[in-house]
């Protein structure tokens, strides 16, 4: 393949993005790249560190020294640690749209993300993809569910994983995040201009797959290996 060919799917809190992300690349042979871990990579950092996530200068103290690595296998580490899990913890998603909000993590992170798409096919989702970190992204997606439709989602992947939550807690914890998100003064939660809008309210996971691999089939000719 001449071009390297980048994917954005984004969309709001537990909107299943990463879920679909991952078939998706897998289904086109691209890579995966994971944003929202990331930031809660960063967020488990200035948390071990003992610093306040809600400070910006807490949190721009350790960048410097920050290595995040994406494995291919889909495990996340933070300075050589694995943190796979505990980046799901509800510690971490109680912080981690505080941390998003940041600019400097905001722009650590975007140069980061950038460089992955620079050599590759990827396919990468987040809250800001099209909009900010990949403007030129052939393909654009935003996923929509309500929010009571994403803290069930996101309640019964938590169940799965035996991570201790109830559903009014993580449905108090989606809409705290749409709000912060969709508020921030830098680079806020935003569907780009040429985005493709996805409802995926009604649709099961196999649906929305298959819906993308539609629209990137229609924009870039491409098609599922």
């Amino acid at each position: 393949m001449d071009q390297h060919i980048s994917i954005a799917i984004d969309g709001p809190a537990a909107a299943g993005k990463s879920t679909v992300a991952k078939r998706v690349a897998k289904a086109l042979g691209f890579t995966y790249i994971d944003t929202g871990a990331m930031y809660r990579a960063v967020t488990y950092a200035v948390i071990k560190a003992g610093k306040n996530p809600t400070k910006v200068e807490d949190a721009e103290s350790i960048l410097p020294s920050l290595q995040i690595e994406l494995k291919e296998d889909g495990s996340i580490f933070c300075n050589n640690e694995d943190v796979t899990q505990i980046i799901r913890t509800p510690m971490i998603s109680g912080n981690v749209s505080y941390i998003a909000a940041m600019k400097p993590v905001r722009l650590a992170l975007i140069q980061m993300q950038r460089k992955m798409a620079e050599h590759q096919c990827v396919v990468m989702d987040g809250r800001d993809i099209g909009s900010y970190v990949l403007p030129h992204a052939q393909v654009k997606i935003f996923q929509l569910a309500s929010a009571e439709i994403r803290a069930q989602r996101r309640y019964l992947e938590d169940q799965e994983k035996g991570i201790p939550a109830t559903y009014e807690e993580v449905l108090a914890e989606v809409k705290k995040r749409d709000y912060i998100d969709s508020h921030r003064d830098f680079d806020p939660l935003m569907a780009a201009e040429d985005a493709v809008k996805l409802d995926t309210s009604q649709m099961n996971v196999e649906e929305v797959v298959q819906a993308i691999l539609t629209i990137v089939k229609e924009k870039t000719g491409l098609e599922a290996k």
